[in-house]
């Protein structure tokens, strides 16, 4: 009986979990943001053309964006040099909003194997959760390198526990005309709002969202 109470118990929890889930997933963009006179940012920048066209949607955003936290692959040297550039450039009004640089493993090597990816990303989740738990930002911002994975998974586990509402912002490369990356096919399921910079893909995706060209 004991046993059987047991079983019940983990039963409904997994339940209810999931769907808690179910509900986080099918909610996210009926909801739009609230007003607030700073929103912190988590910034994914990957390496090379992810990190030029993540800088560009930086540029666009207001200084209201703060705390704005970047996220780079420990391998990642160029990235770091061109956010700290990025950030210095800013006019001295800007001068007192924070930012910072932090390091996670990559979750995939450029041509690394599907197999040992899983052994990667799984330890790049391993340091995204005690990171993306202690900022808790109000956006995750990415479009594309893999290493966003497992913090977009991060922030929407933030939500799932009723921790705090991270909307997670995904901008597929302008690079992807016909088809979605990897990364995008598989945040395409979870993203709060979800870009696309071709209109062949809005019409293949009918939760993207095609504004044109943006970075």
């Amino acid at each position: 009986m004991l046993l059987f109470g047991v079983v019940f118990s983990l039963f409904l929890t997994a339940l209810l979990f999931l769907l808690r889930v179910y509900f986080v997933l099918n909610s996210g963009s009926n909801h739009p943001p609230k007003t607030r006179s700073h929103v912190a940012v988590l910034v994914v920048a990957g390496s090379g053309g992810h990190t030029t066209e993540i800088m560009r949607l930086m540029e666009s955003l207001s200084a209201a964006y703060t705390p704005r936290h970047y996220v780079i692959a420990d391998t990642d040297k160029m990235s770091e040099e061109k956010i700290v550039a990025f950030e210095s450039s800013k006019p001295q009004s800007h001068a007192d909003v924070q930012f910072t640089i932090n390091r996670i493993p990559r979750s995939r090597e450029v041509a690394q194997s599907w197999s040992s990816s899983v052994v990667s990303t799984l330890k790049a989740l391993r340091y995204s959760l005690p990171l993306v738990f202690r900022l808790q930002p109000d956006v995750v911002l990415c479009n594309g390198p893999g290493t966003c994975v497992p913090l977009c998974i991060t922030g929407l586990l933030l939500t799932i526990l009723g921790i705090k509402k991270v909307g997670i912002v995904y901008v597929e490369s302008i690079c992807r005309v016909q088809t979605l990356s990897l990364t995008g096919r598989i945040l395409y399921l979870v993203s709060d709002y979800f870009f696309v910079q071709w209109s062949s893909l809005r019409d293949k995706y009918p939760k993207a969202i095609f504004l044109g060209r943006i970075v």
